[in-house]
């Protein structure tokens, strides 16, 4: 169970991320990164944000890509909240497929 100041800097993260992928992601037709959900730890030191990668096809190279850059992502995002936040939490990425998962299991209830 998340507390409220969790639930709080996990909506603040969720909502600069997705601005800083917005702008990145302009600059490459075809490709969109949204932010799913953003889940911080319990001491505030480690946030892991959850991606939707279109197209899913090249799913796995955006999110080796956006791992790679991930600490220039933790800086922007430093440089975003540096009045709501004293400390930056650790950046982890992975994809969310729970939209995947549902569909499957929908295909599965149907036959």
């Amino acid at each position: 169970m998340e507390t409220t100041r969790q639930n709080k800097i996990s909506r603040l993260l969720q909502k600069e991320l997705s601005e800083v992928f917005l702008s990145e992601t302009r600059k490459m037709p075809g490709v969109m990164v949204s932010v799913s959900v953003v889940r911080v730890s319990s001491d505030l030191s480690i946030a892991r944000a959850y991606l939707s990668i279109f197209p899913a096809a090249r799913a796995e190279e955006i999110l080796k890509n956006i791992q790679d850059n991930a600490k220039a992502i933790r800086y922007e995002m430093a440089q975003r909240v540096r009045f709501q936040l004293r400390k930056m939490p650790e950046l982890s990425f992975f994809i969310d497929d729970s939209l995947d998962y549902a569909e499957r299991i929908d295909s599965l209830l149907k036959q």
